[in-house]
Order: structure tokens, then sequence, then C-alpha cells
């Protein structure tokens, strides 16, 4: 597992370097080039209040409150495909698992829907969550399908508790452990429709994992 803090890694692949060249970043705290955040702007980053788990979710961490920057860290991922902040999130989730204890036999997301994957031509989550894994050196697999219905931006905060629906794309006897990774958690509604799945296809333990936590109350 990668330790440290996000104020100090800022991992910089190859593929990072080169888009950057193209489509140079500037932080979204001061306009500074050069990386996803500043040193300076990253002191201004806080952790989520602590908050109980969604229904069905065994333990789960953020790695910020999704407030001030943090909002358009996750923003540049989620709505502009703008790659190069994946990894430093991916950095800074590793963190905050690490803090929860857990060791997860797999790594999944939850998924958008088909359409709306169609539409932005990726998906947020999944793009975490394959950075994630790498940082944790355990095997990233689509494990859920999301069912049609509306997004969860922009509901208001009943139709959001709600919540999507998944299922499994297959059946999980006996799976010790899977971490589902979302980019921001509000409700908790999404992560608990995703462990209400999973744990029906036969896994025993869900842990959440998310870039961002909306702060309390929800």
């Amino acid at each position: 597992m990668i330790q440290g803090t996000v104020k100090n890694v800022v991992p910089r692949p190859y593929g990072a370097v080169v888009l950057g060249a193209l489509f140079p970043l500037v932080c979204p705290g001061c306009g500074a080039p050069g990386a996803p955040l500043c040193p300076r702007c990253a002191e201004h980053l806080h952790p989520p209040r602590p908050a109980p788990p969604p229904a069905g979710v065994d333990a789960w961490g953020a790695a910020f409150a999704y407030e001030g920057v943090a909002r358009e860290l996750v923003a540049r991922v989620k709505y502009r495909n703008v790659r190069a902040v994946v990894p430093w999130l991916a950095v800074a989730m590793v963190t905050a698992f690490d803090r929860l204890d857990a060791a997860p036999a797999v790594v999944t997301w939850a998924p958008t829907s088909r359409e709306r994957r169609r539409r932005r031509g990726f998906d947020p989550a999944e793009l975490l969550a394959r950075s994630v894994a790498r940082r944790l050196a355990t095997r990233c697999v689509g494990l859920l399908d999301r069912l049609p219905g509306p997004p969860q931006t922009g509901l208001a905060a009943d139709a959001r508790r709600r919540g999507p629906r998944f299922v499994t794309r297959r059946h999980l006897p006996g799976l010790a452990s899977v971490l589902v990774i979302d980019d921001v958690a509000t409700t908790g509604a999404t992560l608990a429709a995703a462990a209400d799945a999973l744990r029906g296809a036969g896994a025993i333990r869900v842990v959440a994992l998310t870039a961002a936590r909306t702060p309390p109350p929800f």
C-alpha cells in the first residue's frame, strides 16, 4: 500500500506527463500551473466528518469533504474527463483506505448507467477504481450493472435515499471482501444499493471508499 498524505505524494506517470504538455493542468484553487492541486491549496483540503456507514456497508472512507477545491477536483474527473487528476485522487483515497484496516479480495465500482457511460465515453468511478486497485496491488473487476433510472446528481435528499438499482454480473459465493469505489457519497444510498446487490450475490463483507463525501447533515 502507499503511505503518506496528498500534500507530499503527487504521482506523475508517463501518460500524465504527455497530457500535461498538451493540456496544462492548473490548480483549481489559485490557478497555478503544473499539478492537479498546488501544495498551498492542498493545505485547505479537509477529511470528511465521521458518519455511520450506509446500510449493508461494513466500513467506509473518503479522502476529502466535498467542499471547496475538493468539489472542483472531483468535477474535473466526473464531468470533464481530466484523467491526470485520477492518480492524484487515488493516492489520497488509498491513504483514507489504510485507516479502515481492511483487506479486500477484489475492487469494484458503483457504475453509472450504460446510457450515461455511452454519452460521456467513460465512467469516473471505474477510472478511480482501477487506479486505486493498482496502488493496492489488488485486482479490479466490474461486478455490477446499474439499471436504468435518473442520475443521483440534482435529486432532492428523499429521492437520493431511494437510491439507484444494481444487479451483479455473476454470483460471488463466499467472496470474502469487496471494496466498492465511487466518486462522491451524499446520502450513501448508491453505496447501500451496491452493497445490497453484492451481498445478495454472495459477498460476505463490503467496504466502500469515495474520493469525497458530502458533509452531514445529508
